[in-house]
């Protein structure tokens, strides 16, 4: 599909209308279970975003998260999380017994990816294995197409049987035909592993079957999702044992170069994630296929997509492997227009949001620009600085995504009281007393003439910093805040949707 200058920008209109949304990642919904999950709270919500003129749901990645329960680190970058699968969900479609639903006692304000793996995992091996046994089931067709045709998810299983198999040991301490991938290896393993393989394919279906149901709920109340795609993949990841080579490994399959950022607003020694590099001369030399694939199940779970870390595509921070933090790093290329390119003969207009903060020069702005993808704006960053400062009201632009904060800021509310020098700037900016500083900010945010506006649900409750989902560079404490059931309230729908009328987002 090719388009004109002139129809990007038509079609870029169409995918981003004046609307307003929400930001809750689905674990932190309320529920009986250790993590929120699709079930019945996840349809409430959806009710309650359609009574408060929310055109928008924006969720985290919906990968398995890492131990720590960070959506941003997975063992798949293709894959849902099998902790968001509703089990009283596979027990109405008889997969499970309504016994099997009853969780662990747990601490209901914690979503504890352990205790939810401990509770969940053999329950979905069970339902697993009655659905491979049952040929009549609805979902057994869509479980053999994917046994024969995903192949990513066939690769992803094996590789989760592999990894349970070996103590959970990282894949390039495996023997060495099966690190290398040697074929006769793998088709061997595929053989003989083949019902566990095929056990985890099939949570794949739950996850697909269970969230096409619920976006197609949200879709007929008006809502739409945005969906969460991060730049980087874990190393210990499907994702680098099948392609190693669009990665920057030595001869033993380990990186050369980690990723990161320098000294930023967050880290005085920058932010060190450790995740592997691309080889972004091997990813252009075939086209970008892997990166195509990424988009094409990521717009299978979202109408939108914030490609996380823009800033990585135009140079990105190369940090020497082993280093102790950030700071030894330096920039290098990244793939630039080549890519989106690609992803345009594919995908034509792309339903992307570009999360261009940070680090942030003007081959960034002119890629981004250069795309006709909107960039964001986070409110917190724009008080208590230069009187010019590109994220306040009067500097946006239409073709923008306004946040109040974002899943990595404290809340609103914690923010204003950590930030007393934002305070006399804050009151006559927006000429209020400041009493009511989240509000202040979500009105502020509505009122934006870019064409998104996005309050996470902590600021529609006004809540602390005790309601902080991550804090950046800190791998305790975090991913663990969760709604309590009725604590968004109609008076808080009512409240969102007067003002979503009064600026025209409704």
């Amino acid at each position: 599909m090719t388009l004109t200058p002139s129809s990007t920008r038509v079609r870029q209109a169409e995918l981003f209308p004046r609307a307003a949304g929400v930001l809750l990642h689905p674990t932190s919904l309320p529920g009986p279970g250790p993590s929120g999950d699709f079930g019945r709270s996840a349809y409430a919500f959806v009710d309650w975003l359609h009574a408060a003129g929310c055109r928008l749901w924006q969720v985290l990645p919906m990968v398995p998260p890492a131990g720590s329960g960070s959506p941003y680190l997975s063992a798949s970058a293709l894959c849902g999380s099998p902790w968001l699968i509703d089990l009283e969900g596979l027990a109405s479609e008889g997969l499970l017994d309504r016994a099997d639903c009853v969780p662990p006692p747990h601490d209901a304000n914690r979503a504890d990816g352990s205790a939810t793996c401990v509770w969940k995992g053999p329950l979905l091996a069970r339902a697993a294995d009655r659905l491979l046994a049952s040929p009549h089931h609805p979902m057994f067709d869509d479980l053999q197409r994917a046994l024969v045709h995903a192949t990513w998810a066939v690769d992803a299983g094996l590789f989760a049987v592999l990894k349970r198999r070996s103590g959970d040991a990282c894949w390039w301490t495996w023997p060495r035909e099966l690190r290398d991938r040697d074929p006769a290896a793998v088709a061997h393993s595929r053989q003989t592993l083949h019902a566990e393989v095929a056990r985890e394919v099939a949570i794949q279906v739950f996850f697909s079957h269970q969230w096409a149901r619920l976006r197609a709920y949200a879709a007929e109340r008006g809502v739409r999702v945005i969906g969460d795609v991060p730049i980087y993949v874990d190393v210990d990841s499907v994702d680098v044992w099948c392609a190693p080579h669009l990665f920057q490994l030595d001869d033993q399959r380990r990186p050369t170069a980690v990723a990161g950022v320098p000294p930023d607003y967050f880290s005085a020694t920058g932010q060190l994630w450790g995740n592997p590099l691309y080889d972004w001369n091997a990813m252009q030399r075939d086209g970008f296929r892997w990166w195509t694939l990424r988009l094409k199940r990521a717009l299978a779970h979202a109408d939108l997509v914030r490609l996380d870390h823009f800033r990585g595509f135009s140079a990105y921070w190369s940090v020497p492997a082993g280093s102790a933090d950030a700071r030894g790093g330096q920039w290098q290329p990244g793939p630039g227009a080549a890519l989106f390119a690609a992803l345009r003969r594919s995908f034509g207009a792309l339903p992307l949001i570009a999360e261009d903060l940070g680090d942030i020069d003007a081959a960034v702005v002119a890629l981004r620009e250069g795309q006709g993808l909107p960039g964001m704006k986070v409110l917190q960053f724009a008080f208590g600085g230069a009187r010019d400062h590109p994220f306040l009201p009067h500097h946006h632009g239409r073709d923008f995504a306004v946040y109040t904060g974002t899943h990595d800021n404290d809340t609103a509310r914690g923010w204003w009281l950590a930030t007393p020098a934002a305070h006399d700037h804050l009151r006559k900016y927006l000429g209020v007393p400041g009493t009511d500083v989240a509000w202040d900010l979500i009105r502020a945010a509505l009122a934006s003439c870019a064409h998104t506006a996005i309050v996470p649900a902590q600021d529609v409750l006004d809540l602390g910093s005790e309601a902080r989902l991550n804090v950046p560079g800190v791998t305790a404490g975090n991913w663990s805040w969760r709604l309590r059931d009725g604590q968004l309230t109609e008076q808080h729908a009512a409240r969102f949707r007067s003002l979503a009328e009064v600026y025209g987002r409704v």
